[in-house]
């Protein structure tokens, strides 16, 4: 029976850290976005985020967003250095018309840090990709 089952496989999603500056605070902060370089929207999103390791777990964020236009990006939320020492979790789950979707993104221990940004074209801005 399991052979009858179809997962769709996930295409033109993407997971990017992004360091920016922010206006408010007046500060360089890092933020999680959602890029969706797909050429329809897509429905329902849920991020579920969790950071861990061998000794620590985070507790469960989850963000939900009810549209995502093609070709666009959304934030999703703003992420502590101090988490960058863990591996860090995002499990994308979404609707594509009537199919339900889903991915896993992990950016791993140690692999955020200023070093590793590049630009990300579609955001404009310089960050990691997952």
């Amino acid at each position: 029976m399991k052979k009858d089952i179809i997962i769709p496989e996930v295409t033109n999603i993407e997971m990017a850290v992004v360091y920016e500056y922010n206006d408010i605070y007046k500060t360089n902060d890092w933020n999680v976005y959602i890029i969706n370089n797909k050429k329809v929207a897509i429905e329902m999103i849920v991020v579920v985020s969790q950071g861990f390791s061998e000794t620590k777990t985070t507790s469960l964020l989850r963000k939900k967003l009810d549209n995502l236009p093609a070709t666009s990006f959304a934030k999703i939320e703003f992420i502590q250095p101090e988490l960058f020492e863990l591996n860090n979790r995002f499990q994308v789950t979404f609707f594509e018309g009537n199919t339900l979707y889903e991915k896993t993104f992990l950016f791993k221990a140690n692999t955020i840090k200023e070093s590793a940004l590049r630009m990300i074209d579609e955001i404009k801005k310089h960050g990691i990709l997952a």
